[in-house]
Parts: structure tokens; sequence; C-alpha cells
């Protein structure tokens, strides 16, 4: 009798048993992205309890932080004015001994269209607000992607979005990883591009208002209070799972927490 083989994928060797931290661009550092930073210290703390290299951890945002960004996202008052990436960063690095770093530019090509010069790493973490920002992130990795480095050679990217009340998380993969031979499974070594499979979708779902909230409460009409909350705990689940686990079945998922459903999303 025939029988179907569940779809997983292996994660890459080097992310099991690495010899150095794996290296990790996060991009954002607002609403979902000051929470993930939180979410990888933890992940960090973890791994290095069990043996594992751990994470280190580059955060890019040129934005400043405002008293709108205060409540729904991880800044105080005594914070305003300074840089987003910096006062996360700084906070971590004071509170677990980490050397995590901070970038406050934008994680874009320049007017010459160079890259940036640490576009490079082996995870890459998008938590930007606009559709344009994500095409732009997935030209830069395509890019480097071909320049074979050993050393931070890129290997997965993991996307958030969000609208009011609903999100997104979804895995990539940057080219194929190499999967074990497996009787029991069928292995998938390639996950695609978010922009590639779900690019129209984002188009799509592009708010036609992006204006900056002047307040909280002015904030709270645009995302809910826990919609990045709520993403940020099951998306950085699905990147645990890759290194506990060194497998899984689903690539993302779609989360609606007007409604409380959430619906995963398959590697097959």
């Amino acid at each position: 009798m025939n029988t179907t083989k569940t779809a997983i994928h292996f994660t890459d060797n080097y992310l099991l048993n690495p010899t150095n931290p794996i290296s990790v661009n996060l991009i954002g550092a607002g609403g979902t992205g000051s929470k993930v930073l939180t979410a990888l210290m933890e992940i960090n703390e973890s791994l290095i309890a069990l043996g594992h290299a751990g994470l280190q951890v580059r955060l890019w945002d040129d934005d400043i932080i405002t008293s709108a960004n205060l409540g729904r996202q991880r800044f105080f008052e005594c914070e305003t004015g300074l840089y987003k990436s910096v006062a996360l960063i700084n906070r971590i690095n004071r509170c677990v001994g980490t050397n995590w770093k901070a970038e406050t530019v934008k994680f874009e090509k320049d007017n010459l269209g160079r890259i940036p010069e640490e576009a490079r790493a082996i995870i890459t973490i998008t938590c930007v607000d606009n559709v344009q920002a994500r095409f732009g992130v997935a030209e830069i990795l395509k890019e480097v992607s071909y320049r074979r480095h050993y050393q931070n050679h890129p290997k997965y990217w993991l996307d958030f979005g969000n609208s009011r009340h609903t999100g997104q998380v979804i895995l990539s993969t940057i080219g194929e990883i190499q999967q074990p031979n497996s009787e029991k499974y069928e292995a998938v070594g390639n996950l695609p591009f978010v922009t590639d499979e779900f690019g129209e979708l984002l188009k799509q779902s592009e708010q036609e208002d992006n204006t900056p909230s002047c307040s909280l409460a002015e904030a709270l009409q645009h995302q809910d209070l826990f919609i990045n909350s709520s993403l940020t705990q099951m998306g950085c689940s699905l990147l645990w799972d890759l290194f506990r686990y060194g497998m899984t079945p689903y690539k993302g998922f779609f989360h609606n927490l007007k409604d409380y459903r959430t619906h995963p999303i398959k590697v097959a």
C-alpha cells in the first residue's frame, strides 16, 4: 500500500552545531521588532544553557522613539528622542551581557545600488511596516546569496507582517538547504520567499494610510494592542523549533486575533 509521506523541512546542520554564534539580522524595531528582540534574547539564553553557541544579533532601524511608541512598543518615556535600535540593544546588552549591535540606518541599498556592509547574516528576520521594504530585503538577500562565503552565508528569512487584527509569519530558505535522506518523511529543502509566493497578496493588503501616528491612542486605531505580541510568540516558536528539534512541518501561519483563529502553513 502506498502511503503519503509527511513533508518536513530539516534545519541546516550548521544551525544545530555551530562553531560560532549564529548571526541574525533583525530589521525593524517597532511594535513587532521590539518584542522579537526580547524573544531572541530568550532563545539565545536557552541555547547557551543547552551547550549551543547562541546568537549574535544586529538590529536595524533608523527611527527615533516618540511618545506615540510608548505602551504598544517596548519603550519608556525616558528613552524618547533616542534611536529605537540603540535603546533596545543597549538594554539587552546590559541585562544579559551580550555584545549585540545596533544600526541606525535602514536595511536597504544606497543611492549607488550598494548593499549594506553588514547585510550578510545566517538568519534575517523582518518586522517592517510596508511591502516595499520587504521586496527590497528580498532583492538584497538574493544578491548576497550568490556571493558564496562560508561564514555567515545566508540560510533563512523569517518575515513578520500584520494589519490591525490580523497577520502572518512566513519562513523562507535563502536558496536550497541540503536535506538528509529520509524513509519516513518527504524532505523539503527549498521554502520560497514570501515575496515570491505571496507577493500579490502582500501588495493587496498594503494599507492606504501609512502615515505615522502622533499618539498611542491614534496608533491603536491602526494596530490592536496585542497583535504584535501574539505574532511574536508564535513566530519565534517556529524559529525555536528549528534549533531545538532540527525540523519543522510548517513554514508559517496566518493569524487572526479578532476571532482567535490561526491557520498553519505546511512546508509542502
